[in-house]
C-alpha cells in the first residue's frame, strides 16, 4: 500500500522537558519520526518546548514551535498551520494525553484533523485502566483482579472485594507516577488519594498485587494489512513490584520456555488487535507466576515508549521511523530493513547476543529520600551494553554507569552483617545487585537468595559464576596468571581495572599483560538477523567470546566523538545535543565520524547520526581498544560533559591526539590556584577564596573570608556536594561529605557574593579570535546553581558598560587559555563590580538554548573550529543579535521524591523548557505553562519570607493584590504587609498548631506559595509547606527574583495575549 497522498501537513507533538519516566528516548524517537515523514515529502509541524533536543532543530521539521505543551497553545498553532493529521505516538505520555484532550474538546474535529498512528479510541482503551481491563476480558485474556475508582470512598468499597496487598495505578500517567502498593486500609487511603490527585482524569485502578511475579515486555508492530511482528522480548531482572524503568532489564528474555514465549507472543498479537492499534508500535507488559507459569496481561502503551527506544538500540530495528511510515499508509513488507538493506521490515529481528540495561539513580541529590525501589520510577538515566553472554553484557553495563564501580568484584567491600545483607536484598534498592554479589561470595545459596528477592535463579546463577571466577582469580598472583585464565576473566566481563584491584597491581600493567598474551576484544555488528544477512550499517559492540572482528576500519580521515554516557542530574540531554552537532558538522567537512557512547536514550546512539557507532562504555580501557583499531586523526572530548573530559589527560598520555582546547588548558581552568593566578594576570576580579585539605584548615579559611561562604569539591559536575555554609557548625558538617565526593582534591572555599546577579556566557574561540554566542542573565541571584536558575536572553537589567566588560574579559580568557572550541564562563555582578566565578573550556548545558534563540549552531561551529577552520572562514565574526526575549527554565523531580523544593548551589533539575515572547513576561509565562501545575490567574496566595526579605516582599504582595489575589501569610510576614496597607489574613505555622498553612494547602485553598527561607534552621522549619505544595501541584517559588518573574508571567496570562512563534519568526 503506497503512502497516503491525501495528507500534506502532519503535526508532531514532542514529549517536552526531560523528567523522570520521560527522558531523551523521545528526542530519539521524535527525531526519527520527523526525518521519516520529511523523507516522504510531508510538511512536518513540530511542537516541543524542550530546546535541548535535536528534534527542535530547524532542520528537523518544516516549521518548529518551541511552545508550551498545553491544549490552548496547541489550538493556536493548529489554527495557524492547519495540519491534515496529528501523529501523537512519538512524544511519550505527554503527546498521548494532549491528543486525547484535543479530541475530547473537539479541536481536532473543528479543524478536520485526523489522528494517525493511534486512534482516540485505541489510546483511551490502552490508557484508561478499566476500559483496558474490560477489553482484555472480552478478548479472553486474563488480567489481575481489580476495578476502577473515581473517589476515595469508591476505592475503599472496592478494596473489600480484593485481597491485600493492593496495587493502585492512576490512569493516563507516566513512569508509574502516583502508583503504589497498599498492605493495609490505612496505606490504601494515602496511596489512592494521591493517585486520584495525580491522574489527569482522577481515576485509579485497584488490582490484586502480583508483586514477586516475573515481568516481561514485548515490543510489537502492526500495519494496515494486519501483519504483526514482535521486535524484541525484554525480561526484568527484578520481579513485579519494581517499575520496569528502575529494573535491570535483559533482551532477549532469558528464562521463558519456548511454550511460554509462544503463548506470550500470541497474546501480544491478540492485545494489539483488541485495543485497535492499526498501525505502529506498542509495548505490552506481562507477569508470569514463577511457581506455576500462570500468565497475566498487565498493561499496554499504544505508542513508542522507553522500552521501544531500548528495543531499537538492542536490535537495530528503528521502531519510531517504521511507526511513522506505517502511520502514513505503508505496510511492513514495503519498508526495507536499514541495517541489512536486503530484508523487509516484516522480518522479525533475531539477535545472537545479549543486551543489558541498567538504570542510574541520583538519590544522593535528595539525601532525605527513602531509596527503596517501588512501582514509581525514580531513576534519571540508564546505560545499555551488548555482549555475547549475560555475564559479559552485565559487567560492561555496570562499568558504563560512572558510579565509581568498574564491574562486579574487586572494587568495593560492602558491610556484610547477616541482618543488613538480608534487608538490602529483600528491599529493592539501587545497590541490590552488588549486595547479591557479596552474598554469593560469602556462600549464601542461589536458592536462598531467590526466596529473599524473587529474582529468577538463572540470573543469580550467572552472578554466582562470576563470583566463583573472582575467587579463583584471587588464588593466583599476577605473575603466575595464565593466558587461559585471563581470557576467561575477560569473557566474564572483568575490566582491566577490576582485575588490577584483585591482583594488587595497576590497570596499565594488566593491559600490558593482556597485550603480551594477544588478548584483544573483537567487534561484532548489530545486524537484526543473527548474522543471516550481512549488516550494511556499522553499529558495533565488543566481545571476548568470538574470534572474527567485523570493525573493518577504513583509511579515511576520521574523528572519534566521545558521548556523554548516562543521563544524570547535572549532565543531561544538552551534552548529547552537542555531540550530535559535532558529528553532523564533521561529516559536512568530509570526516568519517565515529561515535562512542553507552546511553540508549540518545540521538547520538542512533546508527545514522555518525558514520560508525560503537555502543561501548566510556572507560579508558574500552575507548583505547577502539582507538587502537580505528587509528583516528583526533578525538573530541569537550562535548560530552564530565565523563569524556575525565579521560582527556590519560588519552593524551597514551599518545591520542585530542582536538580542540588542550587537556592541559582544560585542567588549568579546573585548578583553582593556577586559575586564580591567571585572573590576577588579566586584572579580572574574583570572589576571595582559599583551599583547604582538612576540616581545621577549612575553618581557618572561612573565618578569614567571613561567613557565609560557598564550599565545593573540585572536578565535579552539576554542583555535586556544593553548599553555602552560614556558620562554623554547618561548615564542619559539610567537610565530611565533600571530601568523600572528591578525596584526591582539595576543598574550595569562596566568599559568597550575596544579592549578586549571575551571568552565563557561551563563546566559540579558534585560538586567535573569540566570538560570544550569547550572554544569559539569571533571574535568581547568585547562590542558586546555574542549571537550576531561570536564564534570560538578552540580559534585562544590566548596563551596557557591564556587558562590554563581560565581553572583554571573555575574550581575554579565551586567548590566555588558548581555547579552541566552546567555552562557558559564569560571572557575578555585585554593586556594579564584575566577578569571574568559573570558566569551563567545553560544551555547557546552555549551548542548545542559545542556539535555538539566536539561530546560530554554536556546537557545529565549534566542531569545525576544532577540525582546523577559523571563525573568519566560517563567517562567525560577531555576537548574534537577539530578537524578543527567550527564557530557559528548569524542571524538577521533587514530586517523585517528595523532597523539599528548596534551591541552592547543588543542581537538582532534570530538564528544561524554553519560552519566547515579545516581552519578558510573555516569555516567562510560557515556561510556567504545563499539564501539571498551572500558573494561577486568580485565587489565594500564601506568603512567608525571612526577615531579610520582608521589606522587598511588599511590592510583590501589592502586585498580587492589585491583580485580584487574596493574601494569607505567617504572622511575621502578615504584620509587615498589613503595616504597608495590604489586606492579609494571618495563619499559623505548622509548629503553631491547627489550622495551619499545610492544612489549607491540603484543602485546595492555596493556588500559589511564596516562601524564602534563609539559613539551615529556616530551611528545615519551612520544608513541610514546600513539600505539601509539591504534592498538591501548587506552584511554589523560593526566591524573591522568582516571585517577581511570576508576577510578570501572571500579568501576561491575565491579558490572554500569549502569541505562538515558530523558530526564526519575524513577528518576535
Amino acid at each position: 500500500m503506497p503512502k497516503r497522498a491525501d495528507l500534506k501537513k502532519i503535526l508532531v507533538i514532542g514529549s517536552g522537558p526531560i523528567v523522570i519516566g520521560q527522558a531523551g528516548e523521545f528526542d530519539y524517537s521524535g527525531s526519527q519520526a520527523c526525518k521519516a515523514l520529511r523523507e516522504e515529502g510531508y510538511d512536518v509541524i513540530l511542537v516541543n518546548n524542550n530546546p535541548a533536543t535535536i528534534m527542535t532543530d530547524p532542520e528537523s521539521a518544516s516549521r518548529v514551535y518551541i511552545e508550551p505543551l498545553v491544549p490552548e497553545i496547541l489550538e493556536k498553532i493548529i489554527a495557524r498551520e492547519r495540519p491534515d493529521a496529528l501523529l501523537p505516538t512519538v512524544g511519550g505520555q505527554t503527546a498521548l494525553n494532549l491528543a486525547v484532550a484535543l479530541a475530547r474538546s473537539r479541536v481536532l474535529e473543528r479543524y478536520s484533523i485526523e489522528l494517525i498512528g493511534a486512534s482516540q479510541r485505541a489510546i483511551e482503551i490502552a490508557e484508561d485502566r478499566l476500559l483496558f481491563q474490560k477489553t482484555m476480558e472480552r478478548a479472553g485474556l486474563p488480567v489481575p483482579r481489580g476495578g476502577l475508582a473515581r473517589s476515595l470512598d469508591e476505592a475503599l468499597t472496592l478494596s473489600q472485594k480484593l485481597r491485600y496487598p493492593i496495587l493502585v495505578r492512576p490512569s493516563f500517567t507516566l513512569g508509574g507516577e502516583g502508583s503504589g502498593v497498599a498492605h493495609t486500609e490505612e496505606e490504601l487511603r494515602a496511596v489512592a488519594q494521591h493517585g486520584l490527585e495525580i491522574s489527569p482524569v482522577h481515576e485509579v485502578l485497584l488490582e490484586e498485587s502480583v508483586i514477586g511475579w516475573k515481568e516481561f515486555e514485548l515490543e510489537v508492530m502492526r500495519d494496515r494489512n494486519d501483519i504483526v511482528v514482535i521486535i524484541c522480548s525484554i525480561e526484568n531482572f527484578d520481579p513485579m513490584g519494581v517499575h520496569t524503568g528502575d529494573s535491570i532489564t535483559v533482551a532477549p528474555a532469558q528464562t521463558l520456555s519456548d511454550r511460554e514465549y509462544q503463548q506470550m507472543r500470541d497474546w501480544a498479537i491478540r492485545v494489539i488487535r483488541a485495543v485497535g492499534v492499526e498501525t505502529g508500535g506498542s509495548n505490552i507488559q506481562f507477569a508470569v507466576n514463577p511457581k506455576d507459569g500462570e500468565m497475566l496481561v498487565i498493561e499496554m502503551n499504544p505508542r513508542v515508549s522507553r522500552s521501544s527506544a531500548l528495543a531499537s538500540k538492542a536490535t537495530g530495528f528503528p521502531i519510531a521511523k517504521i511507526a511513522a511510515k506505517l502511520a502514513v499508509g505503508y505496510t511492513l513488507d514495503e519498508l526495507p530493513n536499514d541495517i541489512t538493506q536486503k530484508t523487509p521490515a516484516s522480518f522479525e529481528p533475531t539477535i545472537d547476543y545479549v543486551v543489558v540495561k541498567v538504570p542510574r539513580w541520583n538519590f544522593e541529590k535528595f539525601p532525605e529520600t527513602d531509596t527503596t525501589l517501588t512501582t514509581q520510577m525514580r531513576s534519571v538515566g540508564e546505560v545499555m551494553a551488548l555482549g555475547r553472554t549475560f555475564k559479559e553484557a552485565l559487567q560492561k553495563a555496570i562499568r558504563s554507569l560512572e558510579i565509581g564501580r568498574l564491574g562486579l568484584g574487586g572494587d568495593v567491600e560492602l558491610p556484610l552483617s547477616p541482618e543488613l545483607i538480608r534487608d538490602y536484598l529483600e528491599r529493592p534498592n539501587p545497590q541490590r545487585v552488588f549486595y547479591l554479589y557479596r552474598a554469593l561470595q560469602s556462600g549464601i545459596s542461589v536458592e536462598e537468595l531467590a526466596r529473599w528477592t524473587g529474582i529468577d535463579p538463572w540470573f543469580l546463577a550467572q552472578l554466582e559464576e562470576i563470583a566463583h571466577l573472582e575467587k579463583k582469580l584471587r588464588t593466583h598472583d599476577f605473575e603466575s596468571v595464565s593466558r587461559e585464565l585471563l581470557c576467561q576473566a575477560k569473557r566474564f566481563g572483568f575490566s582491566d581495572a577490576v582485575l588490577a584491584k584483585i591482583w594488587g597491581t595497576s590497570e596499565s600493567v594488566v593491559r600490558a599483560k593482556r597485550r603480551e598474551f594477544k588478548i584483544y576484544p573483537v567487534y561484532k555488528k548489530v545486524d537484526t538477523c543473527a548474522a543471516e544477512f550481512e549488516a550494511q550499517t556499522p553499529y558495533l559492540y565488543s566481545t571476548y567470546e568470538a574470534d572474527e572482528c567485523e570493525a573493518a576500519p577504513t583509511t579515511r580521515k576520521k574523528v572519534i566523538v566521545l558521548g556523554g554516557g548516562p543521563y544524570r542530574i547535572g549532565q543531561g540531554i544538552e551534552f548529547d545535543y552537542c555531540c550530535c552537532h559535532a558529528a553532523f558538522a564533521l561529516r559536512e567537512l568530509g570526516y568519517e565520524v565515529i561515535m562512542i557512547n553507552c546511553n540508549p536514550e540518545t540521538v547520538s546512539t542512533d546508527y545514522d547520526t555518525s558514520d560508525k557507532l560503537y555502543f561501548e562504555p566510556l572507560t579508558l580501557e574500552d575507548v583505547l581498544n577502539i582507538i587502537e583499531i580505528e587509528e583516528p586523526n583526533g578525538v573530541i572530548v569537550q562535548f560530552g560533559g564530565q565523563a569524556p573530559l575525565n579521560l582527556a589527560l590519560a588519552l593524551k598520555a597514551h599518545g591520542v591526539p585530542i582536538l580542540g582546547t588542550s587537556p592541559e588548558n582544560i585542567d588549568l581552568a579546573e585548578d583553582r590556584e593556577k586559575f586564580n593566578l591567571i585572573l590576577d594576570e588579566l586584572g579580572a576580579k574574583r570572589p576571595r577564596s582559599g583551599l583547604a585539605f582538612s576540616a581545621d584548615e577549612a575553618l581557618r579559611v572561612a573565618e578569614d573570608l567571613g561567613f557565609p561562604v560557598l564550599v565545593r569539591p573540585s572536578y565535579v559536575l552539576g554542583g555535586r556536594a556544593m553548599a553555602i555554609c552560614y556558620d562554623k557548625s554547618e561548615l564542619a558538617h559539610y567537610i565530611e561529605e565533600a571530601v568523600r565526593v572528591s578525596p584526591a582534591q582539595p576543598v574550595l572555599i569562596d566568599e559568597f557574593l550575596q544579592d549578586a546577579i549571575e551571568l552565563d556566557v557561551d563563546a566559540v574561540a579558534d585560538g586567535e579570535d573569540c566570538v560570544i554566542g550569547g550572554i544569559l542573565e539569571h533571574i535568581e541571584r547568585a547562590g542558586i546553581h546555574s542549571g537550576d536558575s531561570c536564564c534570560v536572553l538578552p540580559p534585562f537589567t544590566l548596563s551596557e558598560k557591564i556587558l562590554d566588560e563581560v565581553r572583554a574579559v571573555t575574550k581575554k580568557l579565551a586567548r590566555r587559555l588558548n581555547v579552541v572550541g566552546l567555552m562557558n564562563i559564569q560571572f557575578a555582578v555585585q554593586n556594579d563590580t564584575l566577578y569571574v566565578l568559573e570558566v569551563n573550556p567545553r560544551a555547557s548545558r546552555t549551548v542548545p538554548f542559545i542556539s535555538k534563540a539566536t539561530g546560530v549552531p554554536l556546537a557545529k561551529i565549534a566542531a569545525k573550529v576544532m577540525a582546523g577552520m577559523t571563525l573568519k572562514e566560517l563567517g562567525f565574526t560577531a555576537e548574534p543579535k537577539v530578537k524578543g526575549f527567550h527564557v530557559k527554565a528548569p524542571v524538577f523531580p521533587f514530586d517523585r521524591f517528595f523532597a523539599d523544593p528548596i534551591l541552592g548551589p547543588e543542581m537538582k533539575s532534570t530538564g528544561e523548557v524554553m519560552g519566547s515572547g515579545r516581552t519578558l513576561g510573555e516569555a516567562f509565562a510560557k515556561t510556567q505553562l504545563n499539564l501539571k501545575s498551572q500558573l494561577p490567574t486568580e485565587g489565594t496566595a500564601f506568603i512567608s519570607v525571612n526577615d531579610r526579605d520582608k521589606s522587598a516582599i511588599v511590592p510583590i504582595a501589592r502586585a498580587l493584590a492589585e491583580m485580584g489575589f487574596s493574601l494569607i501569610a505567617t504572622r511575621g510576614t502578615a504584620h509587615v504587609l498589613q503595616q504597608a496597607g495590604l489586606a492579609v489574613s494571618a495563619i499559623n505555622k505548622v509548629s503553631e498548631g491547627h489550622p495551619h498553612v499545610v492544612d489549607v494547602i491540603r484543602q485546595g485553598q492555596i493556588c500559589l506559595v511564596i516562601n524564602t527561607p534563609s539559613g539551615k534552621r529556616a530551611h528545615h522549619d519551612e520544608a513541610a509547606i514546600r513539600i505539601e505544595a509539591v504534592k498538591h501541584r501548587v506552584p511554589s517559588v523560593t526566591t524573591l527574583e522568582g516571585a517577581q518573574a511570576l508576577i510578570g508571567a501572571i500579568r501576561a496570562l491575565q491579558t490572554g495575549l500569549l502569541q505562538v512563534y515558530a523558530l526564526r519568526d519575524e513577528r518576535l
